[in-house]
C-alpha cells in the first residue's frame, strides 16, 4: 500500500504542475524522448543486474517458458479482452506495457516465508527476463502499427543485431575490467546505459546487467527507484488531459487474470502454495510506468489508460495475497521443497 500512495502522490504532483504551468505537449520535445529513454534504459539493468545466474540456471527451462510463451500468452489474453471489450486499436500495445511483473515490487517479498525458496528463484528470474522482452514487444509492435513501415523489414533484423554487437561489446569491456578497480566497474556501467538509451538498444543493456555487474548494488537500487519517481512525475505532467479510468480499470483487470492464467499452464507439477502465490504475483512498476510516458509521443491518451491499470493491479495485488494468506495457514514453507 505504501508503494502504490507514494506513485499516486508522484503522480498528483506531477499533474498539478502540469496544470499549474499550463504544460502542454511535453511528449512532442527531444529532451522528453531522451529522458524517457534514460529511464527505460536504467530500469532495464537494474531488472538484469540482480539476478542470481547461478540459481535461475536451476530453473531455466519454466523460467524460459514464463519469459516467452507466458509473456506472449499474457499479451495476447489482455489484448483479447480489450479490443473484444472496447475495440481501442491499442489493444496489443496497452497489452504488452503492462504484461511484465515489476521486479522492484518482486524483491520487496522475498523476504518473507509465503514461498518456497524454489518458487522465489523463479519468481525473481521471471519478473527480471519478462521486462527486456516486454520492452522489445513493445518497440516492435509500435513499429509494426505504422503501415507505411511496411511491417517487420530487415531494419528491424538489422536492429537486434545491434543489440547482440552491444551486448557483446559490453561483455568484452567486463572481461577486461573485471578485476579491476570498482571504480572502473561503474563507469563502465554508466557508460553502457547512457549508450543504449542515445541508441535506443534496450535489449542490449538489459543483457548486460546480466554480467556487467557493480560492486555495491545499493547505488543502482537508488538510481532505479529515483528513476522510477521521475518516470511517475512524468506521467503527471502528462495526464493533465484526462485519464480513462474504465479503460484503466479493464486493462488491469485483464493484466492480473493473465498471470493467473500464465501461472496455471506454466507452474504444473510445482506445490499448490506455490501455484496460488506465482498465479497472484503479478504487480506493475517501473517498466509500465516508463513505457507509458516513453509511448505516449506515439498514442496520445496512452498514460491516460495506463495509469489507472497500473493502480488497478498493484491493489489486486494486494487484496488478493491477503485473502490468499488469510484463507491458507500461514506458515513457513520447509526449505525441502526445492
Amino acid at each position: 500500500m505504501v508503494k502504490i500512495a507514494f506513485l499516486l502522490l508522484l503522480v498528483g504532483l506531477g499533474w498539478v504542475a502540469a496544470d499549474l504551468g499550463d504544460i502542454t505537449g511535453l511528449e512532442h520535445s527531444g529532451p522528453y524522448l531522451l529522458l524517457s529513454s534514460l529511464l527505460l534504459a536504467i530500469g532495464l539493468y537494474g531488472s538484469t543486474h540482480g539476478i542470481d545466474r547461478t540459481e535461475a540456471r536451476q530453473h531455466g527451462r519454466l523460467i524460459l517458458l514464463a519469459v516467452t510463451v507466458g509473456v506472449l500468452l499474457k499479451a495476447a489474453f489482455i489484448a483479447g479482452v480489450m479490443y473484444v471489450v472496447t475495440g481501442d486499436p491499442r489493444s496489443m500495445i496497452l497489452a504488452i506495457a503492462v504484461a511484465q511483473i515489476d521486479p522492484l515490487s518482486v524483491a520487496a517479498v522475498m523476504a518473507d516465508n509465503r514461498l518456497s525458496s524454489r518458487a522465489k528463484t523463479i519468481l525473481g528470474a521471471w519478473s527480471s527476463f519478462d521486462d527486456p522482452i516486454t520492452v522489445i514487444l513493445a518497440f516492435y509492435a509500435v513499429s509494426l502499427s505504422r503501415p507505411a513501415e511496411g511491417g517487420l523489414t530487415l531494419a528491424y533484423l538489422a536492429d537486434l543485431g545491434l543489440n547482440a554487437v552491444f551486448a557483446a561489446a559490453a561483455y568484452a569491456v567486463w572481461r577486461l575490467i573485471r578485476n579491476a578497480p570498482p571504480l572502473l566497474s561503474y563507469l563502465a556501467a554508466a557508460t553502457a546505459i547512457v549508450s543504449a538509451a542515445w541508441s535506443s538498444l534496450m535489449l542490449g543493456v538489459a543483457t548486460a546487467g546480466l554480467y556487467l555487474r557493480i560492486p555495491d548494488s545499493r547505488w543502482l537500487s537508488r538510481a532505479v527507484t529515483a528513476a522510477f519517481a521521475l518516470s511517475a512525475f512524468l506521467m503527471g505532467l502528462l495526464l493533465v488531459g484526462g485519464a480513462s479510468l474504465m479503460k484503466g480499470l479493464l486493462l488491469g483487470l485483464a493484466a492480473f487474470a493473465a498471470q493467473m492464467l500464465a501461472a496455471l499452464v506454466l507452474t504444473h507439477g510445482l506445490p499448490v502454495t506455490d501455484r496460488v502465490h506465482l498465479g497472484l504475483a503479478q504487480q506493475n512498476g517501473i517498466t509500465a510506468v516508463i513505457l507509458a510516458v516513453a509511448f505516449e509521443r506515439e498514442f496520445s491518451g496512452f498514460v491516460g489508460v495506463i495509469a489507472p491499470a497500473i493502480v488497478t493491479v498493484n491493489l489486486l495485488y494486494v487484496v488478493a495475497n491477503r485473502i490468499a494468506d488469510s484463507w491458507g495457514p500461514y506458515r513457513p514453507l520447509p526449505s525441502s521443497s526445492r
